[in-house]
């Protein structure tokens, strides 16, 4: 079954395209990477999606609801951070989050001191006494408080340290072993590499590409990098070869293609050093945009 499903989704506002023609689908208990630039779209598809704002056309359907007709019943079972959140500045964050778990009807104490504990988040400061990272773990605790099926993540990590991306990122992923479905929409690759089973590549609004970010890696082309002396960065002119950079005594490139060809080329060479790579889903990612 799948929990999301994108039918023709677009949204204008006026003449200025946000998304167009989105369709995907998220298998229920993945996580799903939905990746682009800062203004390409995604979180417009997103709003749209949780019926925040409305479509121009198309539409969502969310665990097999309508989720814009039945958005209020859709809601209950969806947790959602923004890539933007503001609070009320006088509001303690405990005051906060008991509000927030107030819409549930099940009791949600134990959770929020557990999520709390785990994202090391002061419950008795106030709002405007937190920095942006530790008002972004406020959203991470209020979005995961109610044990939501889907948990929907825009730009999720801003303003957290590493350590704590680290310890949010074992936090989704024990929520998605629970059977949380996840849409984890981010410009950094990294992450969703690191986190992610399939992944849209969205585009000025619209979808260029979903694929297995296994697969992605594995079938696209190779990363290779040359060191020795007097080397002829010509000779490596051939099809398939791309992005192909000298420098001083090294040679870089992306092959894709028979790799033979370029092994032969290699083995008439006096090398220092060969280092064969997989693409990051970054360098993927640029050669779609290119």
């Amino acid at each position: 079954m799948n929990a999301i499903e994108f039918n023709h989704l677009t949204k204008y506002y006026g003449k200025v395209k946000g998304c167009e023609d989105i369709n995907f689908q998220v298998k229920e208990g993945e996580i799903f990477g939905f990746i682009g630039p800062n203004g390409a779209g995604k979180s417009t598809t997103i709003r749209t999606m949780l019926s925040l704002i409305y479509p121009t056309s198309g539409s969502v359907t969310i665990f097999g609801k309508d989720a814009i007709k039945e958005g209020s019943k859709v809601r209950k079972n969806i947790g959602y951070l923004p890539s933007e959140i503001f609070y009320y500045d006088q509001m303690k964050v405990i005051d906060l989050l008991k509000y927030s778990a107030s819409f549930y009807k099940h009791d949600c104490t134990d959770r929020i001191h557990e999520l709390s504990e785990i994202m090391e988040l002061d419950l008795n400061r106030k709002i405007q006494d937190l920095s942006y990272g530790n008002k972004k773990k406020v959203g991470i605790v209020q979005g995961l408080l109610h044990s939501p099926k889907l948990i929907v993540l825009d730009e999720p990590t801003s303003g957290l340290d590493p350590l704590m991306q680290q310890k949010f990122f074992n936090l989704i992923v024990e929520e998605n072993k629970k059977g949380a479905t996840i849409l984890f929409s981010s410009h950094i690759l990294s992450e969703v590499q690191q986190l992610c089973n399939r992944v849209a590549i969205i585009k000025d609004g619209s979808i260029v590409s979903i694929q297995d970010v296994k697969a992605m890696q594995r079938d696209n082309y190779k990363k290779f990098i040359l060191r020795g002396k007097k080397l002829d960065h010509a000779q490596f002119n051939i099809e398939g070869v791309t992005e192909l950079k000298t420098r001083e005594d090294k040679v870089s490139f992306f092959f894709k293609g028979d790799v033979n060809q370029v092994v032969k080329i290699i083995s008439e060479l006096k090398l220092t050093d060969l280092t064969i790579e997989e693409p990051t889903l970054e360098e993927i990612f640029m050669h779609y945009y290119e």
